[in-house]
C-alpha cells in the first residue's frame, strides 16, 4: 500500500431518483450507487479564503484514481463522516499524463445538502 492509497478514503456515488409521492406527484430520493477511492481536502489559498468570507461556498479539491468517472455536479459521500460534496468541475480536465508515476485526476467540489 503506497501512501496515496493510505490517504484515501472511501467514498460511494449518490444517485438523484424519484419516488411516487401516492398523491400523484413525486419525491426526490438518493440511492447510493458505486464506490471508489477519493481524496479530498478544503483548499486554503488566501484568495479562497478571502472568497469565502464573501459568501463564496467553501472550495475543495478530489483527487481519485485515474479513471474514476466523475463529472460535473456529480454528488458522492465520503463513508468515514458521511459529508457529501458535489463536483464543480469534471475530473477529466485535471489528468495526470500518461508518463506519470501517480496516476491519478482531480477535481473542485463544494459541500452539499441533499435535498
Amino acid at each position: 500500500m503506497n501512501l496515496l492509497d493510505t490517504m484515501m478514503d472511501e467514498c460511494v456515488m449518490l444517485d438523484k431518483s424519484t419516488v411516487s409521492d401516492g398523491m400523484g406527484g413525486f419525491v426526490p430520493t438518493w440511492v447510493e450507487g458505486a464506490t471508489f477511492k477519493a481524496f479530498v481536502r478544503k483548499e486554503s489559498a488566501p484568495e479562497i479564503t478571502v472568497a469565502e468570507q464573501q459568501g463564496v461556498k467553501e472550495v475543495f479539491t478530489v483527487v481519485v484514481p485515474k479513471g474514476v468517472p466523475l463529472e460535473y455536479h456529480d454528488v458522492f459521500r465520503r463513508l468515514s463522516d458521511n459529508a457529501v460534496f458535489r463536483l464543480t468541475s469534471n475530473v477529466a480536465d485535471d489528468v495526470a499524463p500518461n508518463a506519470s508515476t501517480v496516476p491519478i485526476a482531480k477535481a473542485n467540489c463544494e459541500r452539499w445538502a441533499l435535498s
